[in-house]
């Protein structure tokens, strides 16, 4: 089992930034890869971005040059760096961790979300 817990939502002006955490702990590996969804109300959740244990990286196109994506693994974080935030922005945001087995489909463990919320 993974815990995630995601922090540093909250409320802001359009244009601002925020830095969004993903703090994991249980069976935690280097290999797991990382991904960060949002949801907004009265829409189905969506990729924002995603990161493979290699580095490789995956944008949704609303967000690429305004947000990126990193972690430590040392510290078991993930973060999301948000710039130039729009009101189309808000939403509940997701951090996901994807384990790869061999042999078998991929297990998917989610944290509780975090609030943001761009003001126009």
């Amino acid at each position: 089992q993974v815990q995630l817990v995601e922090s540093g939502g909250g409320l802001v002006q359009a244009g601002d930034s925020l830095r969004l955490s993903c703090a994991a702990s249980g069976r935690t590996s280097s290999r797991d890869s990382m991904g960060w969804f949002r949801q907004a109300p009265g829409r189905e959740r969506e990729l924002v971005v995603e990161i493979t244990s290699g580095g490789v990286t995956k944008y949704a196109d609303s967000v690429k040059g305004r947000f990126t994506i990193s972690r430590d693994n040392a510290k078991n974080t993930g973060y999301l760096q948000m710039n130039s935030l729009k009101p189309e922005d808000t939403a509940v945001y997701y951090c996901r961790c994807t384990k790869i087995q061999l042999g078998r489909p991929p297990l998917n463990y989610w944290g509780q979300g975090t609030q943001v919320t761009v003001a126009s």
